[in-house]
């Protein structure tokens, strides 16, 4: 008899998933251990491990097809074996139902029926590609005509790793205008998991939990000239490091919450649990969403430690391939949008956080100095949105206060 093997729960805020690859097909001979597929989840997109030994007799969810947890993704049993047309479904939970009605996801795809294919954009020469938002952005940016990039995703869509590559080797619009002059395009493009999640998530966090907001300039003269003299003498030991301004900022985020621990809370309904330990999330931004990876005990790393997970997490982020506890019990979120340009702004509380510190740009303007002379000066603002349940008012200034005596002093920090 057949076993049907059905779309797993990867993670504890997951209601479905997306097939992003087949890994096998129809008529192979697997065995336990084997990967079947790459399922995209609410986080990230990890690899579906089978447990039975077999012939796969049907796939029931194409490339790009979605599904809810706990239908059929395909069929394993005896070479020959007949398969069920269309195996039915897991009965669904409460929690379960719930989730579908706050989110909707559409059925799963049949053999039969080819899955929605990915936007596409028409090129000069008339010929339409696949890419994605960023990609097109990207490629509008650099001058690159889609059409002669050559795409890695799902369908042979195209990636900003592709763009990016494109451009490195040189690629671009050779007829000078054709990017600037296209047309504009209505387009409309199926919600993925990881934004149907987003959605939810800040949503909830918006009309549930009251927000208050409070922000603060600081010099960020001292933090970029100790930045350079640091990174300059690794450079001269041969030491592959190289600290960025964000490295800094996290590890001055986890000084402050030391000093400042009601900062480190979270709201439980009865009871409101101080935490013992700090592990910080930070905002990745992806294609199709942002993650928010961790750095446990951030309190007992130093910087240099902080900066390689960190790294490891940006890079494991991009590449989808963060695991749940990777992404999960996060006790406070910083979020940096500065290398945009920006210069301030609030973020929505990741909760079940106290607060979310949101950091802006360092821009060059003219400041008084301890002398009363206007000179140039590089100012940073960062700002902080806290949950009034939790923290009030001068709970999050005296944690902006302490950040700011940390950053504005950086030498503290490597020691």
């Amino acid at each position: 008899m057949a076993t049907i093997i059905e779309m797993p729960k990867l993670s504890d805020t997951m209601t479905a998933g997306t097939v992003v690859n087949w890994l096998k097909k129809e008529g192979d001979v697997i065995e336990s251990g084997d990967i079947l597929a790459e399922i995209e989840t609410d986080k990230a997109t990890q690899e579906l491990e089978t447990f039975d030994d077999g012939t796969i007799l049907k796939i029931y969810v194409d490339v790009g097809g979605k599904a809810p947890c706990g239908a059929p993704l395909c069929a394993i049993g005896e070479a020959g074996e007949a398969a069920p047309e269309e195996a039915p479904a897991a009965p669904e939970t409460k929690d379960e139902v719930n989730s579908r009605e706050e989110a909707p996801v559409a059925t799963p795809t049949k053999k039969s029926e080819p899955a929605p294919a990915p936007a596409a954009t028409k090129q000069a020469g008339g010929s339409r590609v696949f890419a994605s938002p960023l990609a097109r952005k990207i490629a509008e940016e650099k001058g690159i005509l889609l059409d002669a990039v050559k795409g890695s995703g799902p369908s042979g869509r195209i990636l900003k790793a592709d763009v990016l590559a494109a451009a490195e080797a040189g690629i671009s619009n050779t007829t000078g205008s054709a990017v600037a002059t296209a047309p504009l395009e209505e387009k409309l493009t199926p919600v993925s998991t990881m934004r149907e999640v987003i959605a939810r998530r800040l949503l909830e966090s918006k009309t549930q939990v009251p927000h208050f907001y409070l922000e603060k300039e600081l010099d960020a003269g001292p933090l970029l000239k100790t930045r350079a003299a640091v990174n300059d003498k690794f450079k001269q030991q041969g030491q592959p490091i190289k600290l960025t301004v964000n490295d800094y900022i996290l590890k001055a985020a986890a000084e402050a919450l030391r000093a400042v621990p009601a900062m480190n809370t979270s709201w439980e309904g009865d009871n409101i649990r101080q935490h013992g330990a700090i592990h910080l999330s930070f905002g990745v931004a992806l294609e199709d969403g942002l993650v928010t990876p961790v750095i446990r005990d951030a309190e007992n790393k130093s910087l240099v430690a902080i900066s390689r997970e960190a790294r490891e997490l940006i890079d494991k982020a991009r590449a989808k391939k963060l695991t749940p506890e990777e992404m999960s019990g996060s006790t406070f979120t910083v979020t940096n949008l500065g290398m945009f340009g920006i210069n301030n702004f609030y973020g929505i509380i990741n909760t079940p956080n106290a607060g979310i510190l949101s950091v802006g740009g360092t821009f060059k303007k003219p400041v008084v100095d301890e002398h009363d002379n206007i000179v140039i000066g590089h100012r940073m603002s960062i700002g902080i949105s806290g949950d009034h349940r939790v923290v009030d008012g001068a709970i999050a200034a005296m944690y902006l206060k302490s950040l700011a005596e940390i950053l504005e002093n950086p030498a503290l920090m490597l020691v």
